[in-house]
């Protein structure tokens, strides 16, 4: 292993539909339940328990998203509202290319593609968001074991090839 640092997992996500669909004008649809978790169970090859993406075909490679805190800093606004699953401080995931393998805790992830904003973080998060965010909305990933990670504290590494 090489690249260990520690950082913060500062937001954990978990949504079991998806509240962004249609036009930004109409507004999202409501979240039927609490979307932010201290700790969240993953496992390999599915996602996140409990998600709209946990097992979906369509999103096996892509069923969990991570974003940096610090590309969200310019905004006042609970992180969550990026709607990304892991939220981390201390590690500028963006950097990560495709078929990167990390760990965060104990648990590794491959890089699969980058996680594009969309026109609805003007709604979400504040107008001029979704330009802001380009480059920096974070990263899609496979889990490549079971486990659970939980806010706080927590090891990052990216893995020797």
């Amino acid at each position: 292993m090489a690249a260990r640092r520690e950082v913060e997992i500062v937001a954990l996500h978990v949504s079991p539909v998806h509240a962004y669909e249609g036009r930004p004008s109409d507004g999202p649809r409501p979240d039927p339940g609490p979307v932010s978790r201290d700790e969240v169970e993953i496992r390999k090859g599915l996602g996140i328990v409990g998600d709209r993406y946990f097992n979906h075909p369509a999103h096996r490679n892509a069923a969990v998203t991570v974003i940096a805190a610090e590309s969200l800093d310019q905004w006042p606004v609970d992180p969550l509202l990026a709607r990304r699953n892991i939220v981390v401080r201390g590690f500028d995931v963006d950097s990560l290319p495709r078929g990167t393998v990390f760990r965060l805790g104990d648990i590794r992830f491959e890089v699969h593609r980058p996680a594009n904003p969309c026109a609805w973080m003007d709604v979400a998060i504040a107008p001029g968001a979704f330009k802001a965010l380009r480059g920096k909305g974070g990263i899609r990933c496979v889990p490549l074991d079971d486990g659970v990670l939980k806010v706080g504290k927590a090891a990052l590494a990216i893995m020797d090839a």
